[in-house]
């Protein structure tokens, strides 16, 4: 097993290194939250406010970090997930991102509103999810799926918490700066349409009957939320608070897990995002109970310090902490973990 010296380090500073090196109105894009960002800041902190309880006498000569995502195996229990505008932190955008998932085995969940064709994603060999948002007209985004599925999509994510875009007070300098190119190149006639204010159960049977594919809800944050969406067809519940970029104030997804994963009661997987930036934080997801945790802006930040190769490092880098982690609190692989992290007491750092 190798172990990091300084990648600890290197993680930590791998957002002040993107904004040295990032122009700055897409520093500040990929960094906002909506409203006063009060989601967004309390992302990171939240998972501090849990400690681990190792457990002793157990065998970690093997660590075996190999999961499934939805019976396709990955080598890490981590995957990218979606994030727009990725060729502005590189020219290879998505591309580049995808490249390094290829390498290292990572899934990647591909934004609706990406900067690549589905077709280029598929020539780099990853495994990838398209995330959708459905349009008011449904039919609207069957060629979106249609052509997703052609070019190997493995799932579609319906994000379930954005009716409507949230505010975010310094939003215009981007969009100024972005070239129309870059943009909707997959969304098709769905491009301009309004989003759906109405989802519901039959929308999880409508994406499955027009793709075959299963489908993953995205944006759950409460126990009957999880509860609504396993009904209604989900394949799998992912806690999320979109970044903290729609509604402000949403609860931090460190404290929505555990209630989401006791009422889910492993009737399917349940994902997290959220302010991971390490691996004792990534420990403690899956301590709490997750099957899985994706990362958002981090890899955004890796690309931008060092396009491809910087992604593959952070990828190296969180692995071999989390390996380190999981060791030292007496698990041989991800699944072994779950249990092992309590709430901090009151007062606790």
């Amino acid at each position: 097993m190798a172990l990091p010296s300084s990648g600890g380090s290197w993680l930590a500073s791998l957002e002040d290194e993107a904004c040295r090196v990032l122009p700055p109105e897409v520093y500040g894009y990929y960094r906002q939250g909506a409203r006063d960002g009060t989601t967004a800041a309390e992302a990171v902190a939240a998972w501090e406010r849990y400690r681990l309880v190792p457990r002793v006498l157990t065998d970690t000569r093997a660590v075996d970090l190999t999961t499934s995502f939805l019976g396709t195996r990955s080598a890490v229990p981590f995957g990218v997930a979606p994030t727009t505008l990725q060729r502005a932190a590189d020219p290879g955008g998505e591309v580049a991102m995808a490249r390094a998932c290829a390498a290292h085995g990572v899934p990647m969940v591909l934004s609706s509103n990406a900067t690549a064709t589905f077709a280029e994603i598929d020539a780099t060999g990853a495994t990838w999810w398209l995330q959708a948002y459905l349009p008011q007209d449904r039919e609207l985004a069957r060629p979106m799926l249609e052509s997703a599925v052609e070019h190997g999509a493995g799932a579609i994510v319906l994000t379930v918490d954005t009716p409507v875009v949230g505010t975010k007070y310094d939003d215009g300098a981007i969009w100024s700066a972005t070239p129309p190119s870059w943009l909707r190149v997959n969304l098709g006639p769905a491009a301009d349409a309004p989003k759906a204010r109405d989802l519901g159960p039959a929308d999880f049977t409508w994406l499955h009957e027009v793709t075959g594919l299963p489908v993953v809800a995205k944006g759950v944050l409460s126990p009957g939320g999880a509860a609504a969406v396993v009904v209604a067809g989900a394949a799998a519940v992912w806690v999320s608070n979109h970044g903290g970029r729609q509604l402000d104030r949403a609860a931090a997804t460190a404290d929505c897990l555990a209630p989401v994963v006791d009422r889910v009661d492993g009737a399917v997987p349940v994902y997290v995002d959220g302010g991971v930036r390490s691996g004792i934080t990534a420990l403690t997801a899956l301590a709490l109970g997750a099957d899985a945790f994706f990362l958002g802006r981090l890899p955004l930040y890796a690309l931008a310090v060092a396009g491809t190769d910087g992604v593959g490092r952070l990828f190296s880098t969180l692995t071999d902490e989390l390996t380190e982690a999981l060791v030292l609190a007496g698990c041989p692989g991800p699944e072994a973990a779950r249990g092992v992290a309590r709430a901090a007491p009151d007062g606790a750092p």
